[in-house]
């Protein structure tokens, strides 16, 4: 025997003769000494020589019940660690752990399960550690008797923080042992079934909190190994068996309603910090319904689902505005794969593709619907600008305006006018203020209204586009509201935007003898020169004097950006 085992042995001996004598100080002093040197081990060999001792230590027929309860508390962590040497260490850390599964109290082993976790999220982060602990907590669930609902919501937090700290630094993990520890969370969402089927699927809230944990694991999936869509098809196809059981439907999860009613119920009695947990469950419902729609292993009478939900959609305004809602969180994502932004802009393409517009469609917009329309559009805003496929840019973009113009006008207007206020980027904005001037093009009026004369009449009943507001798209960017001229030649893109905006009008409004948005007023032209233009052509002409010795490439290029800006000022004399 080797001094290693020969110091385990004695140390497994004085736990035991502590216990048998009473001695819990001891007892205590033992284990703690044991863990101590376990917890030195790091070699595949002594780590494999000690779990394999434990391991016969611990199935003798002769060890007293209070010895395994004591061991209990303290070694699933120390021979996790240990599991992590190599794959005969994880086996026998596995074999260890599930012993004491079998030997004590379940309700205990959760605890102690969780404590093991939880301790080791921070400093500890191999996902060979906490798989042998997670697969034992998927066991020791279904063999819970007494309140498991309120044993499975104390632990599901634990498991969701361990996948989201480990998944969240993919450099440390291979894809393999991501997608085992997402396997292991695949087996304990296969135990709340085992659960929820014991009770008869009579516990709603335990069906709420299984349905959640479903979306939230879809939506861990598809951030980590998303690209890898065979892999993933697979995990996603058995938790979506699931969906039925929890009472969950396509349509029910696209436009959020389910998922808030499962919020909901388990919200109740002030509870809302424990949803933060959940934090990635809408964004999972959307997941669900598009990797279904993905799927060609779906079965027919889910792809005839996903079908019926897609018309409903198209002809539901409501339903619509809810799915565009929840497909936001797919958009506004930093951890998905583009791959699955870009089936996300198709599904929602072709539900915008189904809408027949109806004629009464410029109705005031219930203001509930437009934080949420407001942030969706922002969202969609993202893939145009940062994804590196144009054709992609191009369809965001396409979708963008067709949700747009499934709002009402004085909506279309509102949202326009927040989107250009908070934007940053110059080519967006730019893009946003184009999108202003087809408004405008496709809302002037044809024919100019007989009192002409009174602006208060002129605008009564016209579109908002055509309003004296609609020049606040220009003064955003010519004057911004930190004053002073706009920043150049950053702003190029918005500036020149701007410009032609202001000119359109100009030029429509006067030719079409008319002057809805005050553009031609005497004050409105003053104003225009002294705080607009005149600022902005002095700065433009001090960039080019002090650039005009300089010859370098950057220098080259900032001056041809501001040549189009310098042609359309001069035009907007």
């Amino acid at each position: 025997m080797s001094l290693n085992n020969t110091y385990l042995q004695q140390a497994l001996d004085s736990c035991s003769r502590s216990i048998a004598n009473g001695d819990f100080k001891q007892s205590d002093e033992s284990v703690s000494s044991l863990v101590q040197f376990l917890d030195s081990l790091s070699n595949d060999e002594p780590a494999f020589e000690a779990l394999s001792q434990i391991h016969q230590y611990l199935i003798s027929p002769s060890l007293d019940q209070a010895v395994i309860d004591a061991l209990a508390f303290e070694l699933p962590k120390a021979v996790a660690k240990l599991g992590c040497a190599s794959a005969r260490c994880f086996e026998y850390a596995e074999r260890i752990i599930n012993h004491f599964l079998t030997s004590c109290s379940p309700r205990d082993m959760v605890s102690i399960l969780c404590e093991a976790m939880t301790s080791s999220i921070d400093g500890f982060d191999n996902a060979s550690y906490f798989m042998p602990l997670l697969g034992a907590l998927a066991k020791v669930f279904e063999v819970l008797q007494r309140r498991p609902f309120e044993q499975v919501k104390a632990a599901l937090p634990v498991v969701l923080k361990v996948l989201e700290a480990v998944l969240s630094n993919p450099e440390d993990e291979t894809v393999a042992s991501s997608v085992d520890l997402l396997n292991k969370s695949i087996l304990i969402a296969h135990s709340l079934n085992t659960i929820c089927i014991k009770l008869d699927y009579k516990e709603k809230k335990l069906i709420a909190l299984f349905g959640l944990y479903i979306l939230q694991i879809t939506a861990l999936i598809s951030n980590s190994v998303g690209a890898q869509t065979s892999i993933c098809f697979t995990m996603i196809l058995q938790l979506s068996n699931f969906l039925h059981y929890c009472g969950l439907t396509y349509l029910g999860l696209i436009t959020g309603h389910e998922v808030d009613t499962a919020i909901d119920l388990l919200s109740q009695g002030g509870e809302d910090d424990y949803m933060s947990y959940f934090s990635y469950v809408r964004c999972g419902a959307a997941l669900t319904l598009l990797w279904g729609d993905l799927s060609n292993e779906v079965g027919d009478a889910k792809k005839q689902d996903l079908k019926a939900v897609k018309d409903e959609l198209s002809k539901n305004q409501t339903k619509r505005w809810k799915a565009v809602g929840m497909l936001k969180h797919i958009f506004a994502s930093t951890k998905l794969p583009w791959e699955l932004k870009r089936n996300a802009i198709d599904f929602l393409f072709s539900i915008m593709e189904g809408v027949v517009l109806p004629k009464d469609h410029d109705e005031p917009l219930d203001s509930v619907y437009i934080p949420s329309l407001y942030a969706s559009l922002q969202a969609i805003q993202l893939v145009i600008v940062y994804a590196s496929d144009p054709l992609l840019r191009k369809k965001a973009f396409v979708t963008f305006k067709m949700v747009l113009a499934d709002l009402p006008s004085s909506s279309r207007f509102e949202i326009l006018m927040v989107l250009t206020r908070n934007n940053e980027l110059s080519s967006m904005i730019a893009i946003l203020l184009d999108c202003v001037k087809e408004e405008m093009h496709k809302e002037y009026p044809q024919k100019p209204s007989k009192q002409n004369e009174s602006s208060k009449a002129e605008n009564n009943g016209l579109s908002p586009f055509w309003t004296d507001k609609a020049l606040d798209f220009v003064e955003l960017v010519l004057k911004p509201p930190h004053g002073g001229p706009p920043i150049l030649p950053e702003f190029t893109d918005a500036v020149l935007s701007a410009l032609n905006l202001y000119r359109f009008i100009l030029i429509t409004e006067s030719s079409g003898n008319t002057n809805y948005s005050r553009v031609l007023s005497k004050n409105k032209l003053q104003k225009v020169y002294k705080e607009w233009l005149e600022p902005l052509r002095a700065l433009v002409y001090g960039i080019k004097a002090e650039n005009q010795e300089d010859n370098g490439q950057p220098v080259f290029d900032t001056l041809c950006g501001l040549n189009p800006v310098e042609f359309v000022l001069y035009r907007a004399r």
